[in-house]
């Protein structure tokens, strides 16, 4: 079995130049996504939500980006979860995306809000029929005595809904607006590149970081 320390890496797939990375984090965003999918990755949609609650301790989870655009990234889960109650009580997390086999990590900070009713609707009934009445039978986060508990909770879903059951009031999205993005490419020798882009005075600023 190999040794944790002696484990290494050299990444010399890309480089990311300040000047040629785009003017605006949103289109690095997209360039670098589309690429994930085109390389048909593992769950290149896969992301990492860090959020904190009222008591001061973080907590992270992996959730799955279902759309972005100008105004954030967006997902969907659970309200009454733990990260909903967290991001009740401190409107601001982090994502983070790790497409391994391209050496690349995308970092974005924010505040977090809801997003409108009809937007939740209309994703909600775009779901296969298992996954929404699985958000009716899962309390999310909540302690349950077994399996078998969700199993009965979506039977008595299906029963009660039948083939067309509507969006629970506890299940929704979110919307994660970003105020700070980091684009991270593995270099050789540890020497990465990392960009980052944070507003000012509602502009864009565009700087290189030490790795």
């Amino acid at each position: 079995m190999n040794k944790l320390s002696d484990l290494r890496k050299s990444y010399e797939q890309g480089e990311l130049d300040v000047d040629l990375a785009a003017s605006e984090p949103t289109l690095q965003f997209k360039q670098w996504l589309e690429e994930a999918l085109a390389s048909q990755l593992p769950e290149p949609n896969a992301m990492t939500l860090a959020t904190v609650g009222a008591e001061g301790r973080p907590s992270t989870r992996v959730v799955l980006i279902k759309g972005f655009d100008a105004r954030g990234i967006v997902w969907f889960t659970n309200y009454d979860s733990r990260k909903g109650r967290e991001l009740a009580a401190n409107p601001f997390a982090a994502l983070q995306f790790h497409w391994v086999e391209l050496e690349r990590v995308v970092r974005i900070e924010g505040r977090v809000t809801r997003v409108d009713v009809e937007e939740s609707d209309v994703y909600f009934q775009s779901r296969p029929l298992d996954s929404r009445l699985g958000a009716w039978a899962s309390p999310q986060s909540q302690v349950i005595s077994s399996r078998a508990t969700l199993v009965s909770n979506a039977a008595r879903a299906a029963v009660q809904h039948g083939l067309y059951p509507p969006r629970p009031p506890h299940w929704g999205g979110y919307r994660l607006l970003p105020e700070r993005w980091e684009f991270w490419q593995g270099r050789k020798s540890r020497l990465h590149d990392r960009i980052s882009y944070r507003l000012d005075a509602g502009v864009w600023v565009k700087e290189r970081l030490a790795p």
